[in-house]
Formats: structure tokens, sequence, C-alpha cells
């Protein structure tokens, strides 16, 4: 893997050189935990989020001009309800909605809206409905509809803020795939439905998220009214993994989406071959429609430079602004959101402590996506805490380094381990991850780093080991009762 990311880099560089990078991109578009995007246009702007799962602020607001570089601009959600899956953004009659799962007990789903996608973003109003991944769309007799997993399928209301009791109906079966393909299970999910010229078009996501490399798709099917008949692509499917040797697994999930002068694209998401803990990162291809109006791939390879929808491409740091903790742009919490917990200050952040583990804790994340980074920062305590800079999956699988007033620690699955004297009330510590080997630091000036004499191997760190759909992110944290003051934070990639 470490040859391949090598040769990539020389194959963006020479690319520069040849004048030819504003013309082609590389995927990801956005590289890390990014999956089930679902993407929108208006005029000249492209706004998408995607799956939130238990991390809070969720629901992030990208927006793009050219559907290659993204920044975030706002979130939805900032309650925890739940793990929050496969949202679909819209707007209908100048106001913007996301639709989403709560999966929870019971399984339900929920929508808020919004006068601009910048927000502000009104609290969850819920439709209370089971099935999952809702997908918003209006019919040829003006009635809105979302669309459900299995095929299922709701009348909403004028308003689109509940549903048409006793509406619910079935009117889609999927597409069935040979039954020698090497799937995690049927699971017709994912369903984006689009009203384009004659038709409306239903792309599914097919074949399960994860397991096998093999497993996930994009299978399309069409119809003249939101009613059926529904006629499957005669060439499905539209975007799958057809071997273990890719460079994509799982790929699956699409929406599809158009440029002003009729360009057509899928995004969609997929994991890295041997990457898996980094989580399903969003991938576009260059898609077009058929004479016999149906959707056909370009015929590229998503590990290779692509046309790009347009020629100038504005470049987009999406980690230039940590130091800055931009809490809901970039930063989020695991499971809890308290925003009285931490207050961002000329480049430093005091956070409150919280619990007797990392998990606890709700340590604060970011997303990376990179093969090789490291983060470092300043850390003073304030009581009776520990604090310190984690790797973290979920609830009692993650590894980091900290320390309180006496000693250092390593973190385990939550366990902490003394390493020897801290020195004080203040430490710089780093945390490296080095293709998901995980190695630390720490110095007492900022200038003399000294190792930690351990490492640990995190790819086990994923969804098919421990489920949860969640990935490994980089982040700092703060247990106990007192506070921890991070100052000096810094993201480096190698």
């Amino acid at each position: 893997m470490k040859t391949r990311h090598l040769l990539t880099l020389l194959l963006m560089l020479c690319m520069a050189r040849a004048g030819s990078a504003q013309s082609t991109y590389l995927n990801p578009i956005l590289g890390g935990d990014y999956p089930d995007p679902t993407v929108m246009r208006e005029g000249n702007d492209y706004y998408m989020t995607h799956s939130a799962f238990d991390y809070l602020p969720g629901l992030v607001v990208f927006h793009s001009k050219d559907l290659v570089n993204w920044e975030p601009i706002s979130y939805a959600l900032k309650t925890y309800l739940g793990s929050i899956w496969a949202p679909d953004i819209k707007k209908y009659k100048g106001k913007y909605y996301i639709y989403f799962t709560v999966h929870g007990k019971p399984t339900t789903n929920c929508v808020v809206w919004a006068d601009s996608p910048y927000g502000p973003w009104s609290d969850p109003t819920d439709l209370k409905i089971g099935d999952i991944d809702p997908c918003h769309v209006v019919g040829e007799d003006g009635k809105r509809y979302l669309v459900m997993s299995g095929g299922n399928r709701w009348t909403l209301s004028d308003d689109g803020l509940s549903v048409v009791q006793g509406s619910r109906i079935h009117f889609y079966d999927g597409w069935p795939y040979p039954e020698e393909w090497v799937t995690e299970g049927f699971s017709l999910e994912g369903p984006k439905v689009y009203r384009i010229g004659n038709y409306f078009y239903y792309l599914s996501a097919q074949g399960g998220t994860a397991g096998p490399p093999t497993s996930h798709m994009v299978t399309v099917a069409r119809s003249k009214s939101i009613n059926g008949p529904w006629e499957n692509m005669p060439t499905n499917p539209l975007i799958h993994t057809y071997h273990n040797s890719d460079r994509w697994w799982s790929r699956g999930h699409g929406s599809l989406i158009d440029t002003p002068d009729g360009k057509w694209y899928c995004i969609y998401h997929a994991y890295e071959n041997s990457f898996t803990s980094i989580g399903r990162q969003t991938l576009m291809d260059p898609v077009h429609f058929t004479a016999d109006q149906w959707i056909k791939g370009d015929g590229g390879d998503a590990s290779q430079p692509l046309p790009a929808p347009f020629v100038r491409q504005t470049k987009v740091d999406r980690h230039a602004h940590l130091s800055e903790f931009r809490i809901g742009l970039d930063w989020k919490y695991y499971m809890a959101f308290d925003p009285a917990r931490a207050t961002a200050d000329n480049g430093s952040l005091t956070l409150q402590g919280k619990g007797k583990t990392i998990s606890e804790s709700s340590p604060l994340m970011f997303v990376s996506g990179a093969h090789r980074y490291q983060i470092e920062a300043e850390i003073e305590i304030h009581g009776d805490v520990q604090a310190g800079l984690v790797f973290h999956y979920k609830a009692g699988f993650n590894a980091g380094t900290g320390f309180d007033r006496r000693q250092r620690y390593r973190y385990r699955r939550d366990a902490a381990s003394r390493r020897g004297p801290s020195g004080g009330e203040r430490l710089w510590l780093r945390l490296v991850n080095t293709d998901q080997v995980v190695t630390a630091w720490y110095s007492t000036d900022g200038k003399q780093w000294r190792p930690e004499q351990w490492g640990q191997e995190i790819s086990g760190y994923n969804h098919n080991a421990l489920y949860d759909f969640q990935s490994i992110l980089p982040g700092i944290f703060c247990i106990g009762d007192g506070y921890a003051v991070f100052r000096n934070f810094k993201y480096t990639e190698f």
C-alpha cells in the first residue's frame, strides 16, 4: 500500500507539471469517513451531506462549486437521537429538507428543514415510520413521496413534515443480481429517485454496504410513472467492485448529479483496499445517458484520474481550520454534544472533563482520511483529570496517549496503563498513525521529543469486525473532574 500511495503522489505531481490538473480529478472527492452521500444542485452551487452515525454535531452540509472540492458550511443535528443513517437532501418550494433514519429502539425516520443550506436548521421532526434510507421525490401527480428501503413508499403531507397515515405501499422488488455473486446480502437499500426527462430513475444500493469487497453496487430501474411499472436496466449494475484486488471495495449507494452544461456524475461511497478502518469514502464517477435513455458509466477507472466536471477548480484544504476548533464544521463529539463543554479562543480550546474512560468522555474528533499522519498539542490540565490524544473507533475500541499531574498513560480499549512520570500539569503530546500502526511521543518543552515505548496495530478497528459503521478518527479527550486547555494543535500528513 505504501508503493501505491507514492505512485499516486507522483501521478498528481506529473499532472500538475503537465498543466492537466485543472481538467482531471482523483478519487476520493471527500477522503475519510463520509458514507451514504446525498447531493443536490442549485444553479452553480452543490450541497452534500452524509450519514452521521454516533457523532455530533451531525449531518454536516458541504458546499462546492466544482463537485471536487468541498467545504463544510453548516450542520443540521445537535441532539443525539441514535445512530443517524442515509440522509437525503432536497430543495422544494424554497425550503431545504434533510430526511434521515434514526437507528434505535425502535428505528424511525426524521426530517429537518431550513430556508438556506447555511442554516439555521430546524429541530428534527419525527415522522414515526419504520424502514430506512428515506428519499424525497415529487410524482407526476404533484404529490410528495418518501421512498424507503425494501422498495416501499409513503405519501408525504404537503409541508413534507408528516406522512399520510395508511399510505405505505410496496412498489419495487429490486434487481435480481446473479446468484453466484459474493455479497453481504440482497439488501435493497439506499434509494435515490429522480425525475429526468421522460422517466423516473430509481437508483438502489444493493448487495450490502460492507462484507466482501464485491458486495455493494448501484443498480438502476426506470418508470414513466412514480407508480410503475419499473423496468430494471439491462446493463445493471451501474457501479460495482468486481475484484478483490481493486483499490476501491464495496462501491455503492449512489446519487446522480448534473452540471449546468449537461454532464452527469454518480457520487457514491467505497472502502479502500486494506484501509477499511478509514471508513467509507466519497467517490465520483462520470456517467452519461444513452440513446435509449439508460444510464451508463463512462468507462473510467475510479483509482485513476478522471475528467473533471469543470476546467477550473479551487483547491480546498479541509484541515486548514483544525487549530480554530470549529466544532460542528470540523470537530465532532462521540455520542453527546454539550456546547458548554468546550470554549475556543484564539487557537486554544478549553475542554471540560467528563466520565471515567475515553469513550465516556465523548472525545472531540475530526475526519482525516490519510494513510499516514500525526496530531500533536500542548496540553495543560486543571483539576483531577486525565487529558490527551486518541484514535477512536467506538466505545471500548481506541488507542491513545495522555497524562494527569503524576503519570503519563497509554490507552488501549479505554484501559489506561502507566508509562512514567508526567512532570506536572503541562505536557506536549504527539500521536502518530503510520499505515494503521500507532505510536506516541511526549515532550516537556515542545522542542525535544521522546518516543513512548509502545506501538499498536489498529487495522482491525473496522465495521466488518466491530460493526456500528464507525471509523478510526483522531481527536482529543479530557476525563474526570476539571478541565484541560489544548494549544498549538497540529495535524500533519506525511
